[in-house]
C-alpha cells in the first residue's frame, strides 16, 4: 500500500504541475478550479489515499459505485456525479452525491425536486455538442436557453464532453461562451487527456481519472 500511496502522490503532483502551467497561460488562480478525481472502478483503498493525500472532490459515473463508496470517506468529501441519470436512480443519488454533472432532461428535474434534501446539491447542465449523438447524453447547443427557462432547479454550472476527433480549444471555447451568455458560473469540462485546454478556455471543474489513479484496463 505504500507504494501506492507513492505513486498516486506522483501522479498528483504531476497533474497539478500541468494546472498551474495552464493556469500561467490564462493568467488566471488556482482557486478558481476544482480538481475532482474520477474513481470510478478503482477499490476505495485508493480513495482513502488520496485523501490522506489531500484530495477532497471525487467524481463517480455511477451511482452503484459511488452509494457504496461515499460512506467510506470522511464527512468533509465532496461527491460528484457525472454519468447518465437513471430515473429509478435519483433517489439514491441525492442521499450520496452533492454536484450533479449530467443534468439534461426536464423530466429527472422533476424528480431530483420532489425529494428531500435536493435544494443542497449543485447543478449543472449536460451539453452535447454532436448534433444528431444522442446517445451521448446532453442538452443540444440551440435547447440550452429553453431547458434552462423551464427548469426550477438552481443550475450554477454547465458539463461537457468534447466530441472525439474535434479539436478540444474550439469545443471548450464555445461551451465557455455558452455559459456566459447564460449567467453560469462553474463550468466542468477536461478529463486526463485535454484538461489543460479546458482550463486555458475557462473551466472551474476538471475531472481527472486516469493521469492520477492509472490505467483502468489494469485495474477494472
Amino acid at each position: 500500500m505504500k507504494a501506492r500511496i507513492e505513486e498516486l502522490r506522483e501522479n498528483l503532483a504531476k497533474v497539478e504541475e500541468q494546472i498551474q502551467g495552464a493556469l500561467r497561460l490564462a493568467s488566471r488562480n488556482r482557486e478558481e478550479v476544482t480538481l475532482v478525481v474520477v474513481t470510478k472502478t478503482y477499490p476505495v483503498e485508493d480513495l482513502l489515499a488520496l485523501y490522506e493525500l489531500g484530495v477532497r472532490n471525487f467524481g463517480e459515473n455511477r451511482d452503484q459505485e459511488g452509494s457504496l463508496k461515499a460512506p467510506q470517506l470522511p464527512s468533509d468529501t465532496h461527491w460528484h456525479f457525472q454519468g447518465q441519470i437513471q430515473s429509478r436512480k435519483i433517489p439514491s443519488l441525492v442521499q450520496w452525491a452533492d454536484s450533479i454533472h449530467s443534468l439534461d432532461s426536464l423530466e429527472h428535474a422533476a424528480k431530483f425536486e420532489k425529494l428531500p434534501n435536493s435544494e443542497k446539491l449543485n447543478y449543472f447542465v449536460q451539453i452535447n455538442l454532436e448534433e444528431g449523438a444522442d446517445h451521448r447524453g446532453g442538452v443540444s447547443v440551440n435547447e440550452v436557453g429553453s431547458f434552462l427557462e423551464s427548469c426550477t432547479l438552481p443550475i450554477t454550472g454547465a458539463m461537457v464532453v468534447a466530441p472525439l476527433g474535434s479539436d478540444p480549444v474550439v469545443a471548450f471555447s464555445k461551451v465557455k461562451k455558452i455559459a456566459d451568455e447564460h449567467g453560469l458560473k462553474e463550468i466542468s469540462m477536461g478529463m486526463s487527456g485535454d484538461f489543460e485546454a479546458a482550463l486555458v478556455a475557462g473551466a472551474t471543474h476538471i475531472r481527472v481519472g486516469s493521469s492520477i489513479l492509472g490505467s483502468r484496463s489494469l485495474l477494472a
